[in-house]
């Protein structure tokens, strides 16, 4: 029988970015998929119009149906989340849920390249650093994780002992194994910053760094692809670095199949891509 997941993240209207890309994909692993929308959005944010709905009193209205019913689950993913309400409810589900045999998978989406998103303060950080205590896998890019961990952001990369010492950070604030995603490694002496995923495997108590070449193409939603391919092989049990390599290996490739598209606002379109995701 298959793991039943649940991921709890946003659903846009248009564009393969959050549940729309982490469902097809969780689906094509052969999980059992369930989804908890944290808010509606019309489409991707790239856009730079769009409309958001937030669904909070939606999602504290369903759990009570599901705790109701007797609905469980195997895992839980978390990603975008609006406010303190919300992001207070999806914690206290999550430990119980953790309490009850499942795993929790975090991807504290709060900014990117050196900034928080709108709306994102200190509240919100202090929150999501509860959030990353409860989660056995955190999925942070590098800017989150040093928001996180309170450590300076460095624009032309990091030593590899200073993002060792993030991920170690990050472990020992509560998570279970971390990757920092989107983080630039010097080395020959600082002049030449490589791309590389960092990681800290609980289990091993070892961390490890993963190179790879930066494509020099944007889509929104890769990090979600990221997250629900990095969590199918987890749940089918492959090792932290095993999981990351797949997750790395399968965003590289979609990258480069649809680098030439035209509109990349709308997310990589993922009906076209399965069969590219490396199991």
């Amino acid at each position: 029988m298959s793991s039943k997941v649940l991921l709890v993240n946003d659903l846009a209207g248009y564009g393969k970015v959050a549940l729309s890309a982490m469902i097809p994909i969780l689906s094509h692993m052969r999980y059992e998929v369930c989804s908890l929308p944290t808010a509606l959005v019309s489409n991707t944010l790239d856009y730079g119009k769009f409309e958001i709905l937030e669904t909070t009193d939606y999602m504290k209205n369903t759990l009570q149906v599901w705790d109701t019913l007797g609905f469980s689950f195997d895992a839980v993913s978390t990603g975008f989340i609006l406010s303190k309400p919300q992001t207070e409810l999806v914690l206290d589900f999550c430990r119980a849920q953790k309490q009850k045999g499942a795993l929790i998978f975090t991807d504290p989406i709060m900014g990117d390249e050196g900034k928080l998103y709108n709306g994102v303060g200190e509240e919100t950080i202090a929150l999501m650093r509860e959030l990353i205590g409860a989660a056995d896998y955190i999925v942070p890019n590098y800017t989150e994780a040093t928001y996180l961990a309170g450590v300076p952001y460095n624009r032309d990369g990091s030593t590899r002992e200073e993002l060792y010492g993030i991920a170690e950070k990050l472990h020992s604030m509560g998570a279970g194994s971390v990757l920092i995603t989107s983080a630039r490694m010097l080395v020959d002496g600082g002049w030449c910053p490589i791309s590389c995923v960092v990681g800290y495997d609980a289990a091993e108590g070892q961390p490890f760094v993963l190179p790879y070449e930066e494509l020099p193409v944007r889509f929104p939603g890769t990090g979600d692809i990221f997250s629900a391919v990095f969590m199918g092989h987890i749940l089918g049990g492959k090792s932290l670095k095993e999981a990351a390599r797949a997750a790395m290996q399968t965003v590289s490739g979609m990258l480069a199949k649809n680098a030439d598209l035209q509109d990349k606002y709308k997310g990589i379109p993922l009906e076209t891509c399965l069969e590219d995701i490396v199991l």
